[in-house]
């Protein structure tokens, strides 16, 4: 580990209150283990490094990007009601736009097996790229959005909180790629929808943190990782795909960002290789489902 304030300095010492690594320089004895310069209790110079590295984290004490993330998934879910797709939300424009699949056919605001011969010829093999992250966002009626939208303002304002709101966000987006090439490697033939493969993907930031001693969830990421992927083996219309494919980019996205254990993934600066490596993750992920549906065209 290497102090969070000080990269360049090795420490096995971590503070009692938030688990971030700490060397001797930032260490504050405390009556159970040491304590970071924030959670010291000293006055000096505290509030000022505390406004310094919000706004450089953007970190969000309310979970703002988790709570617009909920809205926009029910108020288009909402949207798609007023289309008359039914409670299900298996139709109309937004439906038949927005999932992934791989390829086809539109007829009349419904999806089409792509072997029958009427309709637009629809999908991500047909050039619809968008499908990989607008997928996301919508949902097969309200059990699977309210079970998706609990899951992720549970886990998803903790992380947010500790990572800082530009990193959240561009953790869960790419996540939510990654989740849509997964979901094409494993079930091509499918149509899919659903914010799990991106909430997946918080799992899987969450666990690398964990890994590195930052305690966001508690060091229970790996037992909620463990207990929904085995639900997803053991319910039926579950998006195995997805949920490893997000599982996979978000871990990668947070050890991209965290330098690979070099750096910090939550404190300073992102630098170069963080922000190559999660475009790299994204980049790749779109790569895995052109060569996926290369065939289905």
């Amino acid at each position: 580990m290497r102090c969070y304030r000080h990269p360049n300095r090795e420490t096995y010492i971590s503070c009692s209150e938030c688990g971030r690594p700490i060397c001797t320089e930032c260490m504050t004895p405390a009556p159970v283990g040491q304590r970071c310069p924030e959670h010291s209790g000293k006055p000096q110079g505290i509030a000022r490094m505390k406004t310094g590295v919000t706004r450089a984290t953007g970190r969000g004490e309310t979970g703002i990007v988790t709570r617009v993330l909920i809205a926009i998934n029910v108020l288009i879910y909402l949207a798609e009601l007023l289309q008359g797709s039914g409670v299900n939300a298996a139709s109309g424009s937004i439906y038949v736009n927005g999932v992934l699949v791989a390829s086809a056919r539109e007829f009349g605001g419904h999806i089409l097996p792509a072997g029958l011969d009427i309709g637009q010829p629809i999908g991500v093999a047909h050039g619809d790229w968008w499908r990989l992250m607008t997928a996301a966002f919508l949902h097969y009626g309200p059990i699977h959005l309210g079970f998706n939208m609990f899951f992720l303002y549970w886990i998803g304002t903790p992380v947010e909180q500790y990572l800082g709101r530009a990193r959240f966000l561009l953790v869960y987006l790419v996540s939510g790629l990654a989740g849509s090439a997964g979901a094409l490697v494993l079930s091509p033939g499918a149509v899919t929808v659903g914010a799990s493969g991106a909430i997946f993907g918080i799992l899987g930031a969450a666990l690398v943190l964990e890994r590195q001693r930052s305690y966001v969830l508690g060091g229970s990421a790996m037992g909620l990782i463990v207990i929904n992927l085995a639900l997803g083996f053991t319910l039926s219309n579950i998006s195995i795909g997805s949920h490893i494919g997000g599982l996979l980019g978000g871990a990668a996205c947070m050890l991209a960002l965290s330098r690979f254990g070099r750096g910090h993934g939550a404190y300073g600066r992102v630098g170069g290789i963080g922000i190559a490596g999660v475009v790299a993750v994204a980049a790749l992920s779109v790569a895995i489902a052109y060569w996926k549906v290369r065939g289905y065209a």
